[in-house]
């Protein structure tokens, strides 16, 4: 029986319990249908023997010299008339007048007379010369009230025995009936509980569940359950630290509108559509997330049946995009050197020609010049700024836009202390910006972009602008997940355009603010406290805030 499914075990005892309490109740019924019987029979006696205890004929006939002779025949149509096994006259020294015998007529009467001699009625079960029988008995007086003779009434035992037993096909119909409506709902029942249970057994489902507790716990990645209403019925630790959801609460689903997440997120949740690698930014993490329908059985949506909700996985991607921020900061500083080593071998070409021809006074002038304007960036990035990691990436950057024949102008208004910002948080903010912008500035006419970096008060100030056309969504909706100034990225569908959610998720870390509008061109303005204790920097002026 321990490798019975849960459904066969429960319609099983139900079975047995249902067996057992009509059984129960069918004893209790037949015990109360055979006290009924004694008592309907001893009221039944009571009254008969009564109506002859009151019948003048009888009073006259015991007045003769033989009442038997009177009382006898009277007695005997009666008893044939009503089915009673015995009506008994007699007199108070108990010497019977009539009987169902005539051979008894003349003996005692075998029974209990006190209470009739005392002049009150009374019922019994005693066995006579009939056998054990059901009887009632009561005085007959005078007018004086005297006890005069005495009459009772009886039937056997077994004429009471058929009696009840003529009840108990009606008793056995009310057990079969609940027998049966008992068995088809434990049926019903049982039926339900393997589809919920999907036919396993209690150690199997005792088992299951512990392995599966433990592996919610245990993995790695955060792990989200809803239900089919969007509502978040379990998830684990991880999804938890992932998510900033407070602990989860067995049984008590939560609404994902209700929580603090990001819209795209909320979406996703409540909708249940599938979701494969999908990427969302949350104020400090950007999530992989993948998401299943629930089906039973292990099917899937197209198989039919319902799903009872989903199934949701997030994986931590911060630190990967993270590093690939980096690698790109080294991809640029790469082809930065690439690009000026080849112009520099172009340039010492012209340096070398030109001495050939013995113009060296040109050659001079010439390598004089270049050199200044090569050195100028890096020294005025360099002295304006105290951050190596920024210094190296606009220095990359501007060779960047020079191999695209775009122009970077940047300026770096006076000495800033950035030593207390994220570093990698920066390189972010100014990264994605100066690509976003060189993107949208290489179709233009003008192709020129603008870096401007100065101190406001205790914030650092940070402006970039292009020459392009304009940003198609304003305010938030340039932040969020999955819009580019580029239409390829926006075909490309969920998990691409994540460079401007990166900046405003750097710059709410940083603690700063940024502002984005139309000026000729796409203008991005970021503005990031320089004092460590300042979390609330003055709102910008111009565009909207994000």
């Amino acid at each position: 029986m321990r490798k019975w499914s849960l459904a066969r075990q429960f319609f099983a005892g139900q079975l047995v319990f249902v067996l057992a309490l009509t059984a129960a109740i069918s004893w209790v019924l037949y015990l109360d249908a055979e006290q009924n019987t004694y008592e309907t029979s001893a009221d039944r006696m009571l009254a008969i023997a009564t109506t002859f205890a009151d019948d003048p004929f009888v009073s006259t006939s015991l007045e003769l010299a033989d009442p038997s002779a009177a009382l006898q025949p009277y007695a005997i149509e009666v008893m044939d008339d009503l089915g009673v096994d015995f009506i008994t006259i007699m007199a108070p020294d108990r010497t019977r007048f009539t009987h169902r015998n005539p051979e008894e007529i003349g003996s005692r009467y075998i029974g209990s007379v006190e209470q009739a001699l005392a002049g009150r009625s009374h019922t019994e079960t005693f066995s006579g010369t009939l056998g054990p029988s059901v009887r009632a008995i009561m005085p007959v007086t005078d007018g004086d009230g005297e006890v005069v003779a005495m009459v009772a009434a009886g039937v056997t035992v077994n004429t009471v025995t058929i009696a009840r037993n003529a009840q108990l096909p009606l008793l056995f119909l009310i057990a079969a009936g609940a027998v049966t409506a008992g068995a088809a709902v434990s049926f019903l029942l049982s039926r339900h509980l393997r589809r919920a249970t999907l036919g396993l057994g209690t150690d199997q489902l005792s088992h299951m569940f512990v392995f599966y507790d433990s592996v919610l716990h245990s993995v790695r990645e955060g792990l989200v359950l809803t239900n089919p209403r969007g509502e978040l019925v379990l998830y684990n630790d991880q999804a938890a630290h992932l998510l900033g959801l407070p602990p989860a609460r067995a049984g008590q689903p939560t609404a994902a509108a209700g929580l603090d997440l990001p819209p795209s997120l909320v979406e996703l949740l409540t909708t249940g559509r599938q979701a494969i690698d999908e990427f969302h930014v949350t104020t400090d993490r950007i999530l992989v997330v993948n998401q299943e329908a629930a089906v039973p059985g292990g099917g899937t949506r197209a198989s039919g049946a319902k799903p009872l909700g989903t199934v949701t996985t997030l994986r931590d991607h911060t630190e990967i995009e993270s590093l690939t921020g980096e690698l790109q900061t080294m991809r640029t500083l790469t082809d930065a050197l690439r690009a000026q080593t080849h112009e520099h071998a172009n340039r010492l070409h012209t340096i070398v020609s030109l001495i050939e021809l013995d113009r060296r006074a040109e050659a001079l002038d010439f390598a004089t010049r270049d050199l200044t304007r090569s050195q100028q960036l890096t020294d005025d990035v360099l002295g304006a700024l105290d951050e190596p990691f920024i210094t190296a990436l606009l220095v990359g950057k501007a060779a960047q836009a020079n191999e695209r024949g775009i122009e970077l102008a940047i300026a770096v208004d006076g000495s800033i202390e950035t030593s207390h910002l994220d570093p990698s948080a920066l390189v972010t903010i100014i990264g994605n910006l100066l690509d976003n912008a060189f993107d949208a500035a290489a179709d233009s006419l003008g192709r020129k972009v603008s870096l401007t970096l100065e101190r406001r008060g205790d914030n650092l100030e940070l402006a970039v602008r292009d020459s392009g056309s304009g940003l198609t969504a304003a305010g938030t909706d340039a932040f969020t997940l999955g819009f580019s100034t580029k239409e390829t990225e926006v075909a490309g569908g969920p998990g691409r355009g994540l460079g401007l959610a990166l900046v405003r998720q750097a710059v709410q870390r940083l603690g700063g603010a940024i502002s984005v509008a139309n000026d000729d061109g796409a203008r991005f303005t970021v503005l990031l406290p320089l004092d460590p204790t300042t979390t609330s920097p003055t709102p910008l002026p111009g565009g909207t805030h994000v």
